[in-house]
Formats: C-alpha cells, structure tokens, sequence
C-alpha cells in the first residue's frame, strides 16, 4: 500500500490532534507518563539520526529531550517529596549533563544511559499508577502548567 502526501499530512495531523486531546483529558499523573514518554521518544530518535549521521536531527531531539527533563525537574516539590524529590532532583540534573555531553561528543552510550535511567522512572511511576488512581498520593512532583497537580 502506498500513501501519498495527503495521506501522511492527515495521519500526522490526527496523531498531533489524538496527543493534543490526551493532554488536555490527562490526569495530573498521566501527565508525567506523557512528559516521560516524550523524553524517551526523543531519546530513540537522537539515536538513530547519530546512527545515521544526521547530526541535526540528533542535536534536535536531544535538545528537546533536555527540555522535557528540565520541566520534569522543574516540577518537582522538594517541600513536600523531601529525599525522593531531592534525589530526583539530582538524577534529573546528571541526565542534563550527560546529554549534552553526549551531544557534543556524538556518544550513543551516554545516550542509551539517559534513556535506560529515565525508562526506570518511568517503570517506578508507572508501577504506582493504581494507588494514585484510588486517591493516595506521593507528592514529589508539583504543579504541571496552570492547573494540573501531580500526585504519584
């Protein structure tokens, strides 16, 4: 099956519209799966435009992917996550640095080493999807955009 161009735009554009509408329904905690989703797709698409050598495209999606993370750490509620928030403060922070590391050096390892740390936190956060939705929170991250609380 061949798809023409038409095709392709409106594929994208209903993907573009399906993600814009889980956001906008997403509960606080989804919205961290969401952001976390994000960083590890652009984590897989710096990979491999760096295995292809398309150097812009992996400066791109790192670049992105560093944005992602720095709201995730920019979220977090040290007054009330306390050592959680504090050492997810810290790990967010090493992920930073080691992406731009493996940015300017064009190092898969330390790539696959951010992905592989941030698939963890995501497995954990994903692991207390039940309990958050029965109403028990673990308020390490704050608030996301204007309204949305995070619990987990």
């Amino acid at each position: 099956m061949t798809y023409s161009p038409t095709a392709f735009n409106a594929i994208d554009e209903y993907a573009r519209l399906a993600l814009r509408t889980d956001i906008e329904t997403a509960s606080p905690h989804r919205l961290i799966l969401l952001l976390l989703d994000g960083a590890l797709d652009k984590l897989r698409a710096a990979r491999a435009a760096m295995a292809r050598g398309n150097i812009a495209a992996k400066g791109s999606n790192v670049t992105w992917a560093m944005s992602i993370i720095d709201g995730l750490r920019a979220s977090l509620n040290h007054e009330r996550g306390g050592q959680l928030a504090a050492n997810l403060d810290a790990l967010y922070e090493y992920m930073s640095r080691t992406l731009l590391a493996a940015n300017l050096h064009n190092d898969d390892g330390k790539l696959a080493e951010v992905e592989k740390l941030l698939g963890e936190i995501r497995a954990g956060w994903k692991g207390i999807e039940r309990q958050v939705d029965h109403g028990k929170q673990a308020p390490v991250q704050n608030e996301i955009g204007a309204t949305a609380r995070v619990y987990g």
